[in-house]
């Protein structure tokens, strides 16, 4: 069986590394991008069928990859994650195409849980944004 690929997308590498541990030991290929250029050229070669992606990041946020990876392939699964959450940004991204939003800090369990339910095509569970 093929593993599903992961794209983690953060402009802090610490958290990406973690990411990529934690979901590697699940079972899952998982590769990062450090921005929201090298993220596109990377689904682009790499065709992942989900994208932890970072809002705010230098240059391109999030929510600008979110539009051009719904561009590129509306099937690819795509998870926000943020620091620096408000309602407004949620539910714009949740309108654009992104599976879930989820707000750092998260527990490594929280998230382990929700690329398993976004990959098996599970709808996900209408919760409210505490931190949001």
């Amino acid at each position: 069986m093929m593993k599903k690929k992961i794209l983690i997308v953060d402009d802090e590498k610490e958290l990406c590394d973690t990411l990529e541990e934690i979901l590697a030991e699940e079972g899952y290929r998982t590769f990062s991008a450090y921005s929201g250029q090298s993220a596109l050229k990377m689904i682009k070669k790499e065709k992942p069928g989900l994208v932890l992606l970072d809002i705010y990041m230098p240059k391109m946020d999030g929510i600008e990859v979110l539009n051009r990876v719904k561009k590129i392939d509306k099937k690819i699964v795509v998870v926000m994650i943020t620091a620096y959450g408000t309602l407004d940004t949620a539910k714009k991204t949740l309108k654009l195409g992104a599976y879930d939003y989820i707000t750092k800090p998260f527990d490594m369990n929280f998230i382990k849980r929700v690329v398993r339910n976004a990959l098996s095509g599970t709808k996900k569970a209408k919760r409210k944004y505490k931190n949001v």
